[in-house]
């Protein structure tokens, strides 16, 4: 199972703050931090990152794509 579809299966199309903390283990508040730092990290998480309305969600299909580069391809299930 690739790693969209299973992000798409347990979050749906977009995750929320909280789902994306959970998802990197990182709690929800040093999360909101980092990404509103001036860095790679910010700006790589950041690209995925959508607003709806007031609400900050992220978008799976990237997230997904963030995550398959950062560990090579090497997702195997």
């Amino acid at each position: 199972m690739s790693m969209e579809k299973a992000l798409t299966q347990k979050y749906g199309p977009l995750l929320s703050l909280c789902e994306l903390a959970q998802l990197l283990k990182r709690s929800k508040d040093g999360l909101r931090i980092a990404l509103n730092g001036n860095n790679e990290f910010a700006q790589t998480w950041n690209s995925a990152r959508v607003k709806v309305g007031r609400r900050i969600y992220f978008r799976a299909a990237d997230i997904a794509q963030i995550i398959d580069n950062s560990s090579g391809g090497e997702h195997n299930e």
